[in-house]
């Protein structure tokens, strides 16, 4: 519990120097946003999104199709333990 608030406070504590304490013209979290507003990583994310386009629709369709098959009620019976009889019990 004490890691856990000491962690915390670390954290807020950084976060407050990020945003107030100025580094040169700007804070940490102004130097972040100015680098994350250049062309080359406006690029960058450009490449990235059309790399990783094909492999998330492939992921999306999976994880909805996992969906569909796990929420179908089929009506066949098959792989439904309710409707299969009990095992025999062991005899002595």
């Amino acid at each position: 519990m004490i890691r856990l608030l000491l962690f915390l406070a670390l954290a807020a504590g950084l976060g407050y120097c990020g945003a107030n304490v100025k580094l040169g013209k700007r804070t940490f979290f102004g130097h972040v946003k100015a680098i994350w507003a250049t062309e080359e990583v406006q690029e960058l994310k450009d490449g990235v999104k059309e790399t990783a386009a094909p492999a998330a629709s492939r992921v999306k369709r999976g994880i909805e199709k996992g969906y569909e098959a796990a929420t179908h009620d089929d009506e066949g019976g098959s792989g439904s333990a309710a409707r299969k009889p009990a095992p025999a019990p062991a005899s002595p």
